[in-house]
C-alpha cells in the first residue's frame, strides 16, 4: 500500500514491530527535547541461552564436562593428546592407543574453568598430528539487555547457505557469547529474480532470519547488489539502479516479508567503496531516501541505517550528508572502521554531525592479521591468535568510549582474504573457537548493557587507556572498567607496552577479570598491559574518576518528504578524489570550459499526484546551469526528467577546480526536497 509518510512514521526513535520499550519511549520534541541514542531500538523476546546437545564447535559452559571429538583427518593416526591453555599450560592430557593402534572418537578435559584451550594430538612416534580447539564460557546469569552494545557480523545466510542446521549453530554460538544484534546478508539478484517476481519464501534469508530471530537475537540486514533487470548495464549490477522505484519497491517487500524477523536494515554497503560501485556522495543520500521511504512503507516501525561508508571518515562526505539533509530516513547513523582503536576518536571528528544525533552503529570492525598456514584453515601463529584476541576488548571500549552505542566485530564464520593470507574469522573452519570467540564472550557478559561514561587519562602515561560503563554484568548493575595499555603501531609492535596505574580511595572494587572473561579476584593489577582486564565497580563509583565524556553528535530534527531528487549526468566519469590515504570519495568529474548535459529525476514515492517548483538554489560563480526552473507534476510512483546543461569553468589557478551546487524544490505539503552535489573539474 502506498501513502504519503509523515514525520510520525518517520520518526528517528521508534519501537520496532510494536513491542512496548524497557524505558519509557516518548517521541521527541524538534524544539525541547533530544532523543537518548542509548536505548534500545528494538525488544525481542531473550531467554539465557543454553548450548545445543552436540556443543557445535566444541564450546561447553563452565561447570560441563568438556569431551572434544577427535577430528576425522586424526583418526587412527594420533596416539596422544594434551590440552593447553592460553599461556601453553598443560591443563590435561592422555592417550589414544587401544590395543596398540591409534583410536578414533574423542578425548574428556573434565570440567576446566573458562578460558580457551587448544588440544594437540600426537602420534606413535611422539611427532604432531594435528591440533583442535574448545572453549569454556561463564554461564549467562541473566537473558543479554535490550541495549546491549556487544554486536557481530555473522553473514549467516551466506555462511550457512540453505543449510537450517548449521544455521542454528551458528545462532546459538552467538546467543551464548551475549550478543545482542547480529549482522546478516541478502542478495538482491536471489531475492527478486525478475521485475514482477520475488523467490518463494522458502531461500536461506528467510530461514536465517527465523533461525536467528528465535534464537533471541536482533537481525540487521544488508544488501548491496543490483540484479541484472534493474541495471541498465553489466557494469551496473555493482551500483545502485539507475530506477530508484525498484530500491524502493525490494525495500517495501523485504520489510512486509521479514516482518518481526528483520529488525533492522542497511539499504547497501560501504558504496563509498570502489568494490561496491564507487559512488558519489549526492548518489548515496537519493538512495538513502528512497529506501527508507520504501522501507517505512513496509513497516513503519522499522529500524533504517544509513547505508555505512568505509575508510577515514571525511568531511566532504559529511558536507554531503548534511546539505542533502538526508538526517530524516535514517534512525541510524552506520559505517565502518579498520583503523587501530586507538585512533578511533582522533578519526571520527566528521561522524558526529553526519550522524544528527542518531545513535552511531559500527557495524564492521577489526584489523585483519596475516596467516601461518595455507588454505582452506588459513590459521593465525599462536601468538598472533592471542595478540588479536586481546585486541578485542581494547576495538569494543574504544569504539563506545569514542561515540558508538552498537560495536559489530567482524567477522564471527571462519572468513579470510588475499587468498588465505589474512584471516579476520572469530571461529575455525569446523567452527572450532579461536581466543577471540572466547574474547567476545567476556564482552558480552561484563559489558551487557553497557554504556560509556567516559575515558580516563592517566597522567603521565599517554599509552594507558581506561574507558568507563555503567553496565549489568550477570544482570547486576555496576560500573565497569575496561583498562590496557598499548602503543600507536602495527601487529609487531603491540603487546609490548607497560604503564603503572591505580585507583584512588573511595572507589570499591568487586571483581576483576582478564580479557577472556576469567576471575582474578579482587586485586587490580598495579601495571597495565596489552591484556585488557575489566574492572568491577560499585555503581556510581566510576564518577569519582576524571572521566572525559563520549563526545557530542547534536540533534537535528527534520521531517521526511515522499519527493526525492536525483542526478544524472552525460559523460562524466565518476572518479576517486585525491583527498587522502585511507579515505574514499568518488565524484564526477568533467572538462573545463565544456558543457555537459544534465538530468534531474524528480520522483514521487506518495500515493497522491503532487504538483511543484524545483529550483537552482546555490551554484558558485562562474559555473551555469539552464534553466534554473522547472514546474512538474508528477504522479503517484511516478518519476519525470528534468533536463539541463551545466557549464564548467576553467578552474581559477590554486583550486581544486570543485564545486557545489544545489537544487530546491517546493511541493507545499509534500516537502520541500533538497539535491546538493559536488562536481571536479579538469
Amino acid at each position: 500500500m502506498l501513502f504519503l509518510l509523515s514525520i510520525a512514521m518517520l520518526a528517528p526513535l521508534g519501537p520496532a514491530w510494536g513491542q512496548a520499550e524497557s524505558e519509557p519511549a516518548r517521541q521527541p520534541s524538534a524544539a525541547t527535547e533530544t532523543p537518548d541514542p542509548w536505548r534500545a531500538l528494538a525488544v525481542v523476546p531473550r531467554a539465557i541461552p543454553a548450548p545445543l546437545a552436540e556443543h557445535p564447535g566444541n564450546i561447553h559452559l563452565e561447570g560441563e564436562d568438556v569431551r572434544v571429538q577427535l577430528p576425522e583427518a586424526m583418526a587412527g593416526k594420533a596416539a596422544r593428546w594434551q590440552a593447553r591453555d592460553d599461556r601453553g599450560k598443560i591443563i590435561a592430557e592422555g592417550r589414544l592407543e587401544v590395543a596398540g593402534k591409534a583410536a578414533s572418537g574423542g578425548v574428556s578435559l573434565g570440567r576446566p574453568g573458562v578460558g580457551w584451550y587448544r588440544i594437540e594430538f600426537l602420534d606413535a612416534a611422539g611427532k604432531p598430528a594435528g591440533w583442535t580447539s574448545a572453549a569454556v564460557l561463564a554461564r549467562l546469569r541473566a537473558a543479554t539487555p535490550q541495549d546491549s552494545p556487544v554486536c557481530v557480523d555473522m553473514a549467516t545466510a551466506w555462511f550457512a547457505r540453505n543449510d537450517a542446521a548449521d544455521q542454528r549453530r551458528l545462532a546459538n554460538l552467538a546467543a551464548l557469547a551475549g550478543v545482542n544484534w547480529v549482522r546478516d546478508r541478502l542478495a538482491w539478484r536471489e531475492i527478486q529474480p525478475a521485475a514482477d517476481r520475488f523467490a518463494d519464501e522458502d531461500t536461506t534469508y528467510d530461514s536465517a532470519a527465523t533461525i536467528q530471530a528465535e534464537a533471541g537475537l536482533k537481525v540487521l540486514q544488508v544488501f548491496h547488489d543490483t540484479p541484472g533487470w534493474a541495471a541498465e548495464s553489466p557494469e551496473g549490477r555493482g551500483r545502485f539502479p539507475d530506477d530508484l522505484r525498484h530500491a524502493y519497491r525490494l525495500a517495501r517487500a523485504m520489510a512486509q516479508r521479514l516482518h518481526g524477523r528483520v529488525l533492522a536494515w542497511e539499504p547497501w554497503n560501504e558504496a563509498n567503496a570502489g568494490t561496491f560501485g564507487g559512488h558519489t556522495v549526492d548518489e548515496m543520500c537519493s538512495y538513502q531516501k528512497a529506501a527508507c521511504l520504501g522501507f517505512k512503507a513496509g513497516d513503519p516501525g522499522l529500524v533504517v541505517c544509513w547505508h555505512p561508508t568505509t575508510g577515514t571518515p571525511t568531511d566532504l562526505h559529511t558536507r554531503g550528508v548534511l546539505d542533502n539533509e538526508t538526517w530524516p530516513y535514517f534512525d541510524v547513523y552506520a559505517m565502518h572502521s579498520y583503523d587501530w582503536p586507538d585512533s578511533y576518536a582522533k578519526l571520527w571528528g566528521p561522524v558526529y554531525a553526519a550522524a544528527c544525533g542518531r545513535p552511531l552503529w559500527i557495524t564492521e570492525a577489526d584489523r585483519g592479521i596475516s596467516t601461518s598456514t595455507g588454505m582452506p584453515w588459513c590459521d593465525m601463529s599462536p601468538e598472533d591468535e592471542l595478540r588479536k584476541a586481546r585486541l578485542m576488548a581494547q576495538e569494543y571500549a574504544s569504539s563506545l568510549a569514542a561515540g558508538a552505542n552498537r560495536h559489530f566485530h567482524f567477522i564471527l564464520g571462519h572468513y579470510q582474504e588475499q587468498g588465505g593470507k589474512v584471516q579476520f574469522g572469530l571461529l575455525r573452519m569446523d567452527k572450532t573457537p579461536r581466543p577471540t570467540y572466547v574474547a567476545l564472550a567476556a564482552l558480552g557478559r561484563l559489558l551487557a548493557g553497557g554504556r560509556c561514561l567516559g575515558t580516563w587519562p592517566i597522567e603521565g602515561q599517554p599509552n594507558a587507556h581506561v574507558c568507563a560503563f555503567s553496565a549489568r554484568p550477570d544482570g547486576a548493575e555496576r560500573n565497569v572498567l575496561v583498562a590496557w595499555a598499548e602503543q600507536p603501531g602495527d601487529w609487531p609492535a603491540r603487546d609490548k607496552t607497560t604503564a603503572p596505574w591505580s585507583l584512588p580511595e573511595g572507589v570499591s572494587v568487586e571483581a576483576v577479570f582478564d580479557y577472556l572473561g576469567r576471575s582474578l579476584g579482587k586485586d587490580v593489577p598495579g601495571e597495565l598491559r596489552g591484556e585488557p582486564v575489566f574492572v568491577l565497580l560499585r555503581p556510581g563509583d566510576a564518577r569519582k574518576l576524571p572521566l572525559v565524556p563520549v563526545p557530542p553528535s547534536p540533534y537535528r530534527s527534520g521531517e521526511a518528504s515522499p519527493l526525492v531528487l536525483q542526478l544524472k549526468i552525460t559523460d562524466a566519469p565518476i572518479v576517486q578524489a585525491d583527498v587522502g590515504a585511507w579515505t574514499l570519495v568518488f565524484d564526477r568529474q568533467l572538462p573545463a570550459g565544456r558543457e555537459a548535459e544534465v538530468t534531474v529525476w524528480a520522483y514521487n514515492f506518495s500515493d497522491r499526484a503532487v504538483r511543484g517548483v524545483v529550483e537552482l538554489a546555490e551554484c558558485p560563480a562562474g559555473w551555469t546551469m539552464t534553466p534554473t526552473r522547472w514546474e512538474v507534476a508528477i504522479e503517484p510512483m511516478d518519476r519525470k526528467a528534468l533536463a539541463a546543461r551545466l557549464s564548467v569553468p576553467k578552474p581559477t589557478p590554486g583550486a581544486d577546480g570543485s564545486a557545489w551546487l544545489r537544487l530546491r524544490a517546493d511541493f507545499g505539503p509534500a516537502g520541500r526536497p533538497v539535491l546538493a552535489f559536488r562536481v571536479m573539474s579538469k
